[in-house]
């Protein structure tokens, strides 16, 4: 049985999301905000979160962010991968973007049924579940100097010690760029799939979810702010015109 955990201040709304949880066969706790939530998520992890973005004290976006940048093991999960469902105000695009950017699953707005709410937790599930499988022997990645651990979610490069560094990056033999949960994600994306181009409609399928309403720029712009944290290694990634991208080892 899956564990959700509702973070919601509004007490109907959260009342009425618990109620149709348990009626639904899941286990459900919720909570007015981040600290009362963090505070059982150390000890006792679950299976996805849905989160408000307009909470008192820290936000949705804060909340979320420091759920993926967590570093903790929990019973043998890792914090930092718990599915997470923002719910939304009408027409905040802007919050909607920026938390599919830092990590989040997918965004219901408000006013929503029940019902959908339900059906988009079962979609994620069932995504984070494949995924796992998937990828759960990929934990280290290599591609020419770009060295990812999924396990870690650490991203280095490491460059000889003889190339010019541009003057962004450390002139060091190894930099550790500071990259987004979504840049992570589509580095990861194209780093196991070497050498085959994917377009930026799959991109956006197995990065950001079959289900998400954003569009293609959405893939371009991440490809070119990763470019650019990157660096020298940023070069691995082509553009194929009209397609999509690859990444491959420079010649």
């Amino acid at each position: 049985m899956s564990k959700i955990y509702v973070v919601e201040d509004d007490d109907n709304i959260r009342g009425m999301l618990l109620y149709a949880l348990k009626s639904s066969g899941f286990e459900a706790e919720g909570f007015v905000d981040g600290t009362s939530f963090f505070d059982v998520l150390k000890t006792k992890p679950c299976d996805l979160v849905l989160l408000d973005i307009m909470l008192p004290g820290e936000d949705g976006i804060m909340i979320l962010k420091k759920i993926r940048r967590s570093s903790s093991r929990i019973a043998g999960v890792s914090l930092a991968d718990i599915p997470v469902i923002m719910l939304t105000a009408k027409g905040a695009e802007y919050d909607k973007i920026k938390g599919l950017d830092l990590g989040a699953d997918d965004y219901i707005t408000k006013p929503f049924s029940v019902m959908e709410v339900i059906s988009r937790i079962k979609a994620v599930l069932r995504r984070s579940t494949t995924n796992t499988k998937n990828n759960a022997e990929e934990i280290e990645l290599s591609v020419g100097i770009i060295t990812l651990n999924t396990e870690k979610r650490s991203v280095s490069l490491t460059t000889p010690p003889s190339v010019v560094e541009p003057v962004e990056t450390t002139t060091t033999e190894t930099t550790t760029p500071n990259l987004t949960y979504k840049e992570f994600e589509l580095l990861a994306c194209l780093m196991r799939n070497t050498g085959i181009v994917l377009s930026r409609d799959k991109l956006l399928e197995k990065v950001w979810g079959q289900d998400t309403m954003i569009d293609t720029r959405t893939v371009d712009m991440h490809i070119k702010t990763l470019r650019q944290k990157l660096g020298l290694a940023g070069g691995q990634i082509k553009t194929i015109r009209n397609v999509g991208y690859k990444i491959e080892v420079e010649q």
